[in-house]
């Protein structure tokens, strides 16, 4: 199947609207992980990702008659963004449908290179059956975004620049996946000509498709996906992708949300470009693979795959990035509540970096404390054992959902004995004007609200944590309704920082 896409590569019609982009030394992350680390850096094409391969490639091949009516696609962003340039570049006219979540940044991008963007559905599968619509009603020519044989070539056109760009021995290039396409094309041409070089997937933990078919033997359809990283955000492989994928991909690794933060902000120190979650995957996986396997002495390239990055999600980039890294322990940690408890505790710190310390006085015997510290790579459980020697009971909520998106802007004290019968849920939902206040009246119409908190995020998909105070025998009844309102949700009344804290 490879072998069939090489004379599609090499004559891939790219550079009309495309750059031959660099391979960036990340000196800072080669030095921390005794491997040389290469990135490619995609992020520095027209539209700040490496799309517009493709997307020229494929209209560039259609016929006259096929382009007279138009083109249509539908995107989360940088696809879209591609399109539009390629049509920009052609002098014909682009429609591009957008899910409604899709970063304010990425559309007007795509406004402004002439094409008209229609904002539709919250998901990519609810863009993607509209664009069809516009398909079937106007005869309008479709350019996938990623699962197209010419779509495919433009992409692997980037592989063609790495293998010139690097002519010596490489171990492993980490290709990001979310349909496919760019890995697809990587891997295609890389196992060709080098097939002793690995190609290594890597996806996000909320849209993790390809690891999902590999493990089933077959393409299949996740049940949900998260979209943190909106790049990747795709439910299922691509028909054409996957036939490559799965016999040329050596393996699949899948990364957190925060991981991701840690990598935007590595890539940042080494090159002083900011990333989107997508754009950071190659990378991320890049690290998860060295601590794994323990290598040293390779050569180690990672793709950085985009670069659109709305300005109002850098403030929780910043916040999860060490804790991604493993950098920053959160703790809830009991210290007695007496004068100089708190200067003992510190004391015990030492000199490192306190980032978050939240208190309110509880009860007379002991103090609750939420307390952030950063610590040096692979120094959490050092904290966390001393702190054991010294008789301060503490637990790690670095890893809890709850904890990191919710309880340490909540610390403040606990539910009064009137508050009775709480349940606690945390639920996501699409992010878009009015989306809050329509979640809120829903939600409270049937039972009393105990709690609740939302913060934005600056992400496509809004954190909600609320306490509902819930009699006796009407729990079937809750499931019921919360079943209807058709939010992912999870119920978090056993979780360790909400019992701390708050309940």
């Amino acid at each position: 199947m490879a072998d069939n896409y090489i004379k599609r590569i090499l004559e891939a019609n790219v550079y009309d609207v495309a750059v031959e982009t660099p391979m960036s030394p990340a000196q800072f992350l080669s030095d921390r992980l005794s491997n040389t680390i290469l990135i490619k850096r995609e992020d520095e094409q027209p539209v700040y990702s490496f799309k517009c391969r493709g997307a020229y490639n494929c209209i560039s091949k259609k016929t006259p008659e096929e382009l007279a009516k138009g083109v249509v696609t539908a995107s989360a962003g940088n696809h879209a963004q591609g399109v539009a340039l390629s049509a920009q570049k052609l002098g014909i006219k682009a429609t591009i449908v957008m899910p409604r979540t899709t970063p304010e940044i990425k559309v007007a991008s795509v406004r402004a290179r002439g094409a008209k963007a229609v904002l539709h559905g919250d998901t990519f599968d609810e863009a993607f059956t509209y664009s069809q619509k516009l398909v079937e009603e106007k005869g309008m020519t479709y350019i996938h975004p990623y699962d197209d044989p010419d779509v495919i070539a433009g992409q692997g056109t980037i592989a063609m620049e790495m293998l010139r760009q690097c002519t010596g021995d490489i171990h492993a290039i980490f290709v990001p996946v979310g349909g496919g396409g760019i890995a697809a094309g990587v891997a295609a041409y890389v196992k060709y000509l080098r097939p002793e070089i690995k190609v290594i997937a890597v996806e996000s933990t909320e849209s993790a498709c390809l690891a999902a078919a590999m493990k089933a033997g077959k393409r299949v359809t996740l049940p949900h996906v998260g979209i943190f990283a909106d790049g990747v955000a795709v439910a299922q492989i691509g028909k054409h992708t996957w036939q490559v994928c799965k016999d040329h991909i050596d393996e699949c690794i899948t990364v957190t949300p925060d991981e991701l933060c840690a990598a935007i902000k590595d890539i940042f120190d080494d090159t002083r470009s900011v990333a989107e979650p997508a754009g950071a995957l190659g990378v991320a996986g890049l690290k998860k693979y060295v601590e794994r396997t323990g290598i040293e002495g390779k050569t180690l390239i990672a793709i950085e795959s985009g670069a659109n990055m709305n300005f109002d999600r850098l403030r929780y980039v910043s916040e999860m990035a060490e804790v991604g890294e493993g950098r920053e322990v959160i703790m809830a940690v009991t210290i007695p509540e007496k004068p100089g408890s708190f200067q003992t505790f510190c004391n015990l710190l030492g000199k490192r970096p306190i980032t978050e310390f939240n208190y309110r006085y509880g009860r007379d015997d002991a103090a609750q404390i939420y307390v952030g510290v950063k610590v040096p790579e692979g120094g959490k459980q050092d904290l966390l054992d001393e702190l054991a020697a010294k008789h301060y009971p503490a637990v790690d909520l670095s890893n809890d959902d709850v904890s990191k998106y919710h309880i340490r802007h909540m610390v403040g004290g606990h539910a009064p004995e009137s508050v009775d019968n709480e349940i606690l849920y945390r639920f996501e939902f699409p992010e878009r004007p009015g989306a809050l206040l329509v979640f809120l009246k829903t939600l409270g119409k049937r039972w009393n609200i105990s709690m609740f908190h939302y913060r934005n995020h600056g992400a496509a998909n809004g954190r909600v944590l609320v306490g509902l105070q819930v009699p006796k025998g009407e729990e079937a009844e809750l499931k019921t309704y919360l079943d209807e309102v058709a939010y992912p949700y999870w119920e978090e009344s056993d979780n360790p920082a909400y019992k701390l804290f708050l309940r």
